[in-house]
């Protein structure tokens, strides 16, 4: 898979933000923000996977 640029526009507050949660974890900025989004989208995909099972009226089991 290649790479694509992507290119933002941040308040410099936010910016100082997710450069100290970056540092906390040893990452680049850019690692931080990448992980992040794929994180969320995870999430997303996950939450809609739990929803469909659900209307199909499947369940977690429950021990």
């Amino acid at each position: 898979m290649g790479s694509k640029v992507l290119s933002l526009r941040v308040d410099g507050e936010l910016l100082d933000r997710i450069r100290q949660h970056a540092a906390k974890r040893g990452m680049s900025v850019q690692d931080y923000v990448v992980r992040t989004l794929i994180r969320e989208d995870f999430d997303e995909r996950f939450q809609a996977s739990v929803d469909e099972t659900e209307k199909l009226g499947g369940r977690w089991p429950v021990t």
